[in-house]
């Protein structure tokens, strides 16, 4: 049984998840449960209305996703060696930390207990300002260290070396150069010249023009300064990779701190989605008890717009322990039941609901029977599918459960249905349970007035609108009004008077008050269906060529002789020229009967059969043979 899709809470998780920053929260938020402590449940409760009144006094919380920075914790752990970038994503974690701290710090004003998390949260302003002092645009500083500083200055002294002596050459040596500028080939300098005088210059050739008549040369005087530049270089990297793995032995000291300062960053993030949660639905803190007792004023179903839902007043406990809801189709009862049952459900996930004030019981099991269960996988009725969940909720069902019912007794034989609907009740009943539930059925009605802890209750419907108007009235049993609704929505007088004999005897006809003079039921044109016309005799088409008759085939135009008529598929045999075929009559057209081409009694098999069977055929006329005629397929 998925109560949360039933009843709708996982489109309410859905819409807090949104509101969630990290992984983690919006995981915790998809797999939140009932709380059945009442302890835990009110301290959870507290931290939502301190989550919404911090966020409306100081803003939204400077909270952001650390899913990177835990998968670069596991690898400072590992022992690797941090990049700049992930260092880069440490600092600006350090930094979010600090934000949050002093955000919660400014909170303290208000005396709110939210705020003094910020004593649980370590900024490690040291590693921060390490970091920071040394790592800048995604690399390792020139002023990370004193050497690394030394070692960029000489690299760059170094590459004007050899631009200065590469220029020198070329001015000295201006007729050997196809260009008059340097170039880098490979990562090293290189002068374009002409391939004819490659002798000229000494060096090595790096590259060559695609058509062969540069060469790009280095100088053999600027190949050591070339071999200096490495040195260097290398000397740069091991300094650099000194710096990082220096920076990553620190990380890794205050992993610890880091890593709770996650979880602390991650249980914040929970508690104030419930807070923004609750300022997004303008909900309240709910009274929460353990009587047994539900009671809510002005209260809407979550997902509907505040501007259209129409409020509801709700109120069960005491002496009271089920409420049976009758009234109109589309009268709001199904909302009205969900509404109470998602309401109680978010006030025991520690959310804040959506009423004006609530005084709310906590349940060890919310139990539902909604809508149309049936399940054609399962070989499942509607019928079968309602009594399969209703007789797993009253397995379920204890003096500490919550249980709503939709259409009790719906989907079967109306007799049979009442009697299982008043069944259903008693047990529901006798398991002590607080349950809703809406009926149809005036049998019902009348078992509610009649029992102890259960009251009707109904949902009014204005009868000059024909609109529900979403008001549950407690301790009036409501009606159908499935007569009137016909008749202000034009259903013919005469169809009345069958339907309200029908339902309630002869005498009731006489009594009813029609709300329109006498009308008849217009009927519209409507489009009408084409049908297949059929020969009208089939026999003139079986008798339309003969055996013999000479005819055109089409679309060949060849001139062949019928020996076979039309079978009753419309499809004659055709000899032509050296073979026979079967054709559809449609494409054959008559050219001269038999009766004009041969004459009477003429023997067929002349034509249509071979020697060799009419031998055989006149052998079987005289005497007794085991010969075997072969027809052509």
């Amino acid at each position: 049984m998925n109560i949360d899709r039933q009843i709708e809470f996982n489109k309410v998780k859905e819409i807090w998840a949104d509101l969630a920053i990290t992984d983690w929260a919006k995981e915790r938020i998809r797999e939140t449960s009932l709380c059945f402590s009442e302890n835990e449940l009110k301290k959870q409760l507290r931290d939502t209305t301190d989550a919404r009144e911090l966020i409306e006094k100081t803003g939204n919380p400077p909270l952001q996703n650390i899913a990177e920075i835990k998968n670069i914790l596991l690898i400072v752990e590992k022992g690797d060696c941090l990049t700049p970038y992930q260092l880069e994503r440490v600092e600006k974690v350090l930094v979010a930390i600090k934000r949050l701290k002093d955000y919660l710090e400014r909170g303290k004003v208000y005396n709110n207990s939210l705020a003094y998390y910020e004593e649980n949260l370590d900024c490690i302003s040291e590693l921060r300002e390490e970091i920071g002092s040394k790592i800048r645009n995604g690399g390792v500083d020139d002023y990370a260290s004193k050497e690394l500083g030394q070692i960029r200055n000489e690299i760059i002294k170094c590459e004007e070396q050899m631009k200065q002596k590469a220029q020198q050459i070329m001015r000295t040596h201006k007729a050997y150069m196809a260009d008059n500028y340097c170039t880098y080939r490979n990562g090293r300098i290189c002068l374009p010249v002409k391939a004819e005088y490659r002798l000229k210059i000494t060096g090595s050739v790096i590259d060559k023009s695609s058509t062969g008549s540069t060469l790009f040369i280095e100088p053999s005087s600027v190949a050591k300064y070339y071999e200096e530049l490495q040195l260097l270089k290398i000397s740069e990297e091991n300094e650099v990779y000194r710096i990082l793995y220096t920076l990553s032995a620190i990380v890794l000291s205050a992993a610890s701190i880091l890593n709770a300062n996650l979880i602390m960053i991650e249980k914040l993030d929970f508690i104030f989605s419930k807070g923004k949660l609750s300022l997004d639905m303008d909900a309240i803190e709910p009274v929460i008890n353990t009587e047994r007792r539900i009671k809510l004023a002005e209260a809407r179903h979550p997902l509907m717009d505040k501007t259209n839902a129409v409020p509801l007043q709700f109120d069960i406990g005491e002496n009271v322990r089920g409420i049976v809801i009758t009234g109109p189709n589309t009268g709001g009862k199904t909302v009205a039941i969900k509404t109470v049952m998602l309401n109680c459900m978010m006030a025991q996930c520690g959310l804040h609901v959506t009423c004006e004030q609530a005084d709310i019981c906590m349940n060890s099991s919310y139990l539902c029977d909604i809508g149309d269960g049936q399940n054609l996988s399962e070989n499942l009725s509607t019928f079968s599918a309602h009594i399969t969940n209703v007789l797993e909720v009253l397995r379920e069902a204890d003096k500490d459960s919550f249980v709503i019912m939709d259409e009790l007794g719906s989907g079967t034989d109306p007799t049979e249905g009442m009697g299982i609907a008043i069944a259903i009740l008693e047990e529901i009943r006798k398991s002590g349970a607080v349950f809703l539930v809406t009926t149809h059925y005036p049998e019902v009605k009348e078992y509610a007035s009649k029992t102890e802890c259960i009251v009707n209750a109904r949902m009014e419907f204005d009868k000059e609108t024909l609109k529900p108007t979403y008001q549950m009235v407690i301790g009036e049993a409501g009606e159908s009004c499935a007569f009137y609704i016909a008749d202000r929505l034009g259903m013919p007088n005469e169809m009345l008077r069958v339907a309200v004999c029908a339902a309630y005897g002869e005498d009731a006809v006489d009594s009813y008050k029609f709300q329109k003079p006498e009308s008849e039921l217009v009927k519209r044109n409507t489009t009408r269906i084409s049908k297949t016309q059929k020969p009208k005799n089939k026999k003139s088409l079986s008798t339309k060529y003969n055996i013999g008759d000479s005819v055109m085939v089409y679309p060949e135009k060849k001139i062949g002789i019928v020996c076979e008529p039309i079978n009753e598929k419309g499809v004659l045999r055709v000899q032509l020229p050296n073979k026979k075929i079967w054709i559809n009559h449609k494409r054959v057209k008559l050219q001269v009967v038999a009766t004009e081409l041969y004459p009477e009694d003429y023997d067929f098999s002349i034509i249509f059969d071979t020697v060799e069977n009419r031998k055989k055929r006149h052998n079987m006329e005289r005497k007794y043979t085991d010969d075997v005629i072969e027809y052509e397929e």
